[in-house]
């Protein structure tokens, strides 16, 4: 003897468990920001002028990846000195600005929205190309880890006109 019941009917206006779902997922996937303007990175980053280094995220995949945009201008302070008439935007403010990527990542994971995160390490890092002023950065950042809640591991790129500028690794603690 067969029971009939609401779940296997052949009612059609009650959803499988595959349409909840899916309707779920697209409810959670239309409330996720994938991209964030000026404003909306200085509500996540403690940086400011002139050591905010991040203009605009593209794309964003939570708890994954965030791709992001720096604009390098003639105005920025530090090409008054690196180099006078040569300006080079020095190597290591471009690990900095993929840095600030990652904290984009870190900054809206579950239960890190109030941490500050720091450099912890910076491994296999390599100068490629030149960044200079009227280029666009473009910077991928992925997370590969977290560990005790505290440390965590990502890969960067930084590239110009689709050429490698910088990549390496990069590792955050956060403190309290």
């Amino acid at each position: 003897m067969s029971i009939l019941t609401k779940v296997n009917s052949t009612d059609t206006n009650i959803p499988t468990s595959t349409e909840q779902e899916a309707t779920n997922e697209t409810k959670i996937t239309s409330e996720i920001q994938t991209t964030l303007l000026s404003e909306e990175i200085q509500k996540l980053l403690p940086h400011r002028y002139p050591f905010l280094l991040l203009d605009r995220i593209i794309d964003y995949v939570p708890n994954k990846r965030a791709v992001g945009v720096k604009n390098v201008t003639v105005n920025e302070p530090h090409f008054q000195g690196h180099f006078p008439g040569r300006p080079l935007m020095p190597g290591v403010l471009i690990v900095e600005a993929m840095a600030q990527v990652g904290g984009i990542i870190l900054k809206q994971m579950p239960g890190f929205e109030d941490g500050l995160f720091v450099f912890a390490g910076i491994d296999k890092v390599r100068f490629r190309r030149q960044v200079v002023p009227g280029d666009q950065l473009v910077m991928t950042v992925e997370l590969l880890w977290v560990k005790q809640r505290r440390f965590s591991k990502m890969r960067a790129i930084a590239e110009v006109d689709g050429q490698i500028a910088t990549e390496g690794e990069l590792m955050f603690s956060l403190i309290n």
